[in-house]
């Protein structure tokens, strides 16, 4: 199938595919699929005959740009038009997140906008012969549905959000926060820590620890938990197995070993490590990433039996501590590109159905950067996925989040990355903050959210993305988690 792209009413001659993927049915990115573009049209190939969507960055005037995708389309000769099919997407979007939180109630100064972006829309198809004509009424239907959208997705979350207040359903760590242990003899690091967030995460990397083989630096870690055990907070700590390059022992990395004794190797350094603060850390994320991140390149039952070693050294280590899988990339379109992968949801059914013994799965939401999962989406479409986890019969933990405080250059760069509403800048950084935080903790299956890094440093994975600069000083959205805290634990 093709699609052709216009602006303003023109053909568009030079266009970047940026998070491009084509999805089935099943929302499934396709493997071995081509997308390119040439002469004003997206050509996009595949080995089937299914419909199939495309999604990629879209700009939207007024806006910003967002990743949004079609929806599933047939193959036909003739082309697509995009602006078109992504409004359609959007408007659909709409009315089924109505129908599924069952929220009709009108926003003020929402029902005119709604009323233009489906007349807008309905012009269009009106004028599908004209596609210059009819791309300029679906950009005019566009920007009026996505900003539709993202205000039924917060008032939506606001109301849900005040409910679980009232009902006193946030326990004092559902605010937390991934510390950085280079960080932890600085009072005041401590001190802007411990007055937002509830509990910590400490964060593993077994590269680090055991760099050696069966030599184990623990230092980081003991000064962690020496520096914080005092204050009473809960804490958390991991991934305790990530199989992606920089997590992954340089003698590891270079050994020709087999899966039976690379599972044996990661089985005893988890029961080391889990073993050692067996009295002090109340949860663990076992293992992070494998549906997406497999360096050995393990086959499907491989994928479960490692996953399943690592929960069972946790449990022999610590019979009572929290276990934790965290899920990379929940929309699952690195599937299209990662071999030896899994689909998220096919991976999460997979673990519960075979019966390893864990507690919750955690999500990665990280947005800011030129990379799979990792492009600007708007907050219906965040609010949209968190809910395809409702059925799953497992508690959900946020355990990653972050978006910049300012815009970057090359992979971080918003005209690659995204933009939400405008360049990020430290006041989009705290609205957003303070906007996801009430639209994932509305979800009653979510437990916490744990901010990824406190602090701006040099090699977080979205850059400029701490709540306090690199000279400790608060940025906007630290002040407004903290209202946001405060709201909920001083009523």
């Amino acid at each position: 199938m093709k699609f052709q792209v216009f602006k303003n009413g023109k053909i568009v001659k030079d266009f970047t595919l940026s998070g491009a993927y084509l999805f089935g049915g099943d929302g499934i990115g396709i493997r071995r699929a081509q997308i390119t573009f040439q002469d004003g049209f997206v050509l996009c190939k595949k080995a089937n005959l299914e419909t199939a969507g495309l999604a990629l960055l879209w700009p939207i005037e007024g806006f910003g740009k967002v990743l949004l995708p079609t929806t599933c389309l047939p193959d036909r000769e003739r082309p697509y038009n995009l602006n078109v099919e992504i409004a359609r997407a959007k408007l659909m979007q709409i009315v089924n997140k109505r129908e599924d939180w069952s929220f009709f109630n009108s926003i003020k100064g929402m029902s005119e906008i709604s009323e233009q972006a489906h007349d807008f829309f309905i012009k269009a198809i009106q004028n599908i012969s004209d596609p210059p004509t009819a791309s300029k009424l679906a950009d005019e239907s566009l920007n009026r549905s996505v900003l539709l959208s993202e205000k039924l997705a917060i008032k939506q979350a606001e109301v849900l959000f005040n409910s679980r207040i009232k009902n006193r359903g946030f326990g004092r760590g559902c605010f937390s926060c991934r510390i950085d242990p280079m960080e932890i003899d600085n009072p005041m690091y401590i001190e802007k820590l411990l007055g937002l967030f509830g509990s910590v995460t400490i964060p593993i990397n077994w590269a680090q620890i055991e760099s050696h083989k069966g030599l184990y630096d623990f230092s980081k870690i003991d000064a962690c938990i020496e520096a914080l055990i005092k204050k009473k907070l809960p804490f958390s700590a991991g991934p305790l197995l990530h199989f992606s390059e920089e997590y992954l022992p340089k003698w590891l990395l270079e050994s020709d070993g087999s899966f039976e004794k690379i599972r044996e190797t990661a089985y005893h350094f988890v029961t080391e490590i889990v073993g050692r603060y067996n009295n002090v850390i109340r949860a663990w994320c076992s293992i992070s990433g494998l549906n997406a991140f497999n360096h050995f390149g393990f086959r499907f039952e491989q994928i479960l039996e490692m996953t399943r070693a690592a929960n069972m050294a946790v449990k022999q280590a610590s019979d009572k501590s929290l276990k934790i899988i965290e899920i990379a990339n929940p929309w699952g379109e690195y599937y299209s590109t990662a071999h030896n992968s899994i689909p998220p949801l096919v991976y999460m059914d997979m673990v519960v159905q075979s019966g390893v013994n864990f507690d919750a799965f955690g999500l990665q939401m990280r947005f800011g950067k030129n990379k799979a999962g990792m492009h600007t989406r708007d907050m219906m479409h965040i609010s949209a996925i968190l809910d395809t986890f409702a059925p799953i019969s497992k508690p959900i933990y946020i355990t990653s989040v972050e978006v910049p405080g300012k815009n970057g250059d090359g992979k971080n760069d918003g005209n690659y990355a995204g933009i939400w509403h405008n360049e990020w800048n430290p006041k989009l950084q705290a609205q957003w903050i303070e906007q996801f935080f009430q639209v994932a903790m509305s979800k009653p299956f979510v437990n916490s959210v744990t901010y990824s890094n406190l602090m701006d440093t040099h090699d977080s994975t979205i850059l400029n993305s701490g709540l306090l600069t690199d000279q400790l000083e608060p940025k906007e959205s630290y002040h407004a988690l903290k209202r946001l805290s405060d709201g909920i634990f001083r009523r």
